[in-house]
């Protein structure tokens, strides 16, 4: 059965190149010229994958983003921002506000399609899934998902392969290079920079005080380091 992707792109020309190598590697993919219906459509029928430019006409793809992970059903969907802003600033804004790839214009279409198979890769579940669970942290790689305090608590694919890798290696240091790889994979995209937006949005999430983290912490000029509370 294939994948659906829900391409946000008001450029008819790019929107029917992205379609075309997207279908002819075995997607199925629904396009939107305007974000008006995208998330009424989502809800009855969910996409695999939302791709979205961020300046179209009556809304922007930041704004669906914002909405997308704020919403209850569709927060876990992995999202990937098709854009000719190309700024590191431009990035590093839609990694904080949840995406998990972000590809430029002009861009080839051989990594673009490549690209979204790995996004979808990081949501793959794994064949001998298990449990991490300290204090009041419950980390469930078979179902990917994380509870803090008794609350389920939504993440990206992204942040939470990256907070299941760390939890998994405690007291080890991983450099921000080394992270890239073993999380990341061949994901150009990602700098070193955008390993600390995620961290950052991971203590939001695990952290009694995210300035002051017990967990995931930072050492300075190598990277970074989980530790396991005592006992656990």
């Amino acid at each position: 059965m294939s994948q659906t992707v829900f391409l946000l792109e008001d450029e008819t020309d790019i929107a029917r190149l992205v379609q075309h190598h997207l279908e002819a590697a075995g997607f199925t993919v629904r396009m939107y010229h305007t974000p008006t219906n995208i998330i009424s459509d989502a809800e009855r029928n969910p996409p695999a994958l939302f791709l979205l430019d961020i300046m179209v006409p009556g809304g922007d793809g930041l704004d669906v983003c914002r909405r997308l992970r704020a919403h209850t059903g569709l927060s876990t969907i992995p999202i990937i921002f098709l854009t000719a802003r190309a700024g590191e600033n431009d990035r590093v804004l839609g990694l904080e506000l949840g995406a998990d790839d972000y590809i430029t214009k002009p861009f080839a279409t051989r990594e673009l399609v490549a690209r979204v198979k790995a996004v979808l890769r990081r949501f793959e579940r794994p064949t001998t899934p298990s449990v991490i669970s300290f204090e009041e942290v419950v980390i469930d790689q078979g179902a990917m998902q994380l509870k803090v305090r008794g609350e389920l608590t939504t993440t990206t694919a992204t942040e939470f392969r990256l907070l299941d890798y760390l939890a998994r290696h405690p007291g080890r240091v991983f450099s921000r290079d080394h992270l890239l790889d073993s999380v990341w994979g061949d994901a150009r995209f990602v700098t070193p920079r955008s390993v600390d937006v995620y961290v950052r949005r991971i203590r939001e999430k695990i952290e009694v005080d995210p300035e002051n983290p017990r967990y995931l912490k930072t050492v300075r000029g190598a990277g970074y380091r989980f530790e396991m509370p005592r006992g656990e």
